[in-house]
């Protein structure tokens, strides 16, 4: 068996091991990474974020022609099936992995596609290679190896009418009628892909709230166009048992409650993947979802040994993952560049999307901060007119004694791009970080990004009118 020494083993080729092995490789260390899947990306790449928000923007173009009467002169609206909306995305997933493979070639990364599992905390036997098991040595480790979806035994998920958030995309037809049980960020991007191509959506919430740690006027909002696109939402509902059969899928909830529907979307909940490292053999032991607890330089309890990314929770975005994986690697060398991911903007690719970042009003009002809200509404502004997506609003929450900004919350087309404006200037010092700076800089006009200017303007006169 060929055995391979290396300064740094990375497990996953996700953003989190992407972002570590990318880093270690530039800091001069010979870097070797282990990924489950026969091409690189991981997860992200393949079964979560590319995917769905690739098959988003499909829809959403779909979406946008069916409801533009200028495309009425072309011709009459038209139904879009969901494995033809799909293939977009595999395009999108087949240049991502092109390019990130490069990305490892050109820093002469050492790829290898098997199985993981620690033999001890520096060595891993890497199983089922296109050379057999070969056998990897590093001084220093890092867990990248994300998560899956979570899913309970008593939900047979092997019947053809039954899937989960990564299964999904396997789907050769479209369902007239869909249950997506889980209503988190997950859940309600589904939610919004399916009934963008005209599936009647039942979704079922655990919660009171949609998405409950978001800002509640935008999560109200989010609740509206659903309902106006014809999603029913059932809220504090838990299910009692899920029975399919060759014409349906039946859901009991434990309210008593039963809703048939053509298929089923399971969207509750990740597992990290773990269960096959054999942690035991050094000394690590993950929670009951798989994850991997580290402190706050993303080390865990054995030395040498780091883990980021999906495998230690939140909050489990791709963009975290990858800023968590530069960092875990700079503190594993000594670097002086390490630091904390915990500025990081909520992004939901629902349609329309939503992004914020900062504290929500409920925060500010639960922590008696005297706060005011400047607000600018999407059907006001040129732009918006111009795209045909009057849709949304911008929301700035300030100190209304220092004028510092709080929050910024944002629902509506490039909900997502608008966001980062306000998280630059939030994150500046002293005096440039408040609202006035939206008042005394020029935007291009018309941009979305106007709506700073205008949001601003409307928070100060609420200050002004007292």
């Amino acid at each position: 068996m060929a055995v391979y020494d290396y300064d740094v083993i990375v497990l996953g080729s996700g953003p989190a091991g992407e972002g570590a092995a990318m880093n270690a490789a530039k800091k001069g260390r010979r870097v070797a990474v282990i990924e489950s899947q026969d091409s690189v990306g991981g997860n992200c790449t393949h079964k979560g974020t590319i995917p769905s928000k690739a098959l988003r923007h499909s829809v959403k173009q779909i979406i946008e022609f069916n409801t533009n009467p200028m495309f009425r002169d072309i011709g009459e609206p038209r139904w879009f099936s969901f494995p033809k909306v799909l293939k977009r995305a595999e395009k999108v997933i087949s240049n991502q992995v092109m390019m990130r493979t490069n990305f490892y070639a050109r820093n002469r990364i050492d790829l290898f596609f098997g199985l993981a599992e620690f033999q001890d905390k520096n060595t891993v036997l890497v199983k089922g290679t296109i050379n057999g098991d070969e056998t990897l040595r590093a001084k220093n480790i890092i867990i990248a190896t994300g998560s899956r979806p979570y899913t309970p035994e008593d939900i047979d998920f092997s019947h053809p009418r039954i899937y989960n958030s990564d299964t999904i995309l396997t789907l050769s037809h479209t369902p007239r009628t869909l249950i997506i049980y889980g209503a988190g960020v997950i859940g309600s991007e589904y939610a919004s892909i399916f009934s963008g191509l005209g599936v009647k959506v039942d979704l079922i919430d655990s919660m009171g709230r949609l998405l409950s740690f978001l800002d509640a006027e935008i999560s109200d909002s989010l609740s509206y166009h659903f309902r106006n696109n014809a999603v029913k939402i059932r809220h504090n509902e838990f299910y009692e048992k899920v029975v399919a059969d060759e014409r349906g899928v039946t859901l009991t909830l434990k309210s008593g409650k039963m809703i048939r529907a053509d298929a089923f979307l399971w969207c509750n909940g990740r597992t990290g993947n773990t269960d096959m490292l054999k942690l035991e053999n050094v000394g690590l032991e993950a929670n009951g979802r798989g994850q991997i607890e580290v402190d706050d330089h993303y080390r865990t309890k054995v030395e040498g040994m780091y883990a980021c990314g999906d495998v230690i929770g939140w909050p489990a975005l791709a963009s975290a993952a990858l800023d968590q994986g530069r960092a875990a690697s700079s503190d594993m060398l000594n670097a002086d560049d390490f630091r904390y991911i915990n500025d990081v903007p909520t992004g939901i690719y629902t349609i329309p999307e939503i992004s914020s970042i900062g504290k929500t009003e409920e925060q500010l009002t639960e922590e008696c901060v005297p706060y005011e809200v400047g607000q600018a509404f999407f059907k006001d502004t040129a732009r918006a007119q111009i795209s045909g997506q009057p849709i949304g609003m911008l929301k700035i929450l300030f100190n209304r004694e220092t004028l510092a900004i709080l929050g910024i919350h944002c629902f509506g087309d490039q909900a997502s791009e608008i966001v980062h404006i306000g998280q630059a200037i939030m994150n500046q010092e002293g005096e440039a970080n408040t609202i006035n700076y939206f008042v005394n800089t020029t935007f291009n006009y018309p941009t979305m990004a106007e709506a700073y200017r205008v949001a601003a303007i409307a928070g100060l006169n609420r200050i002004a009118n007292l």
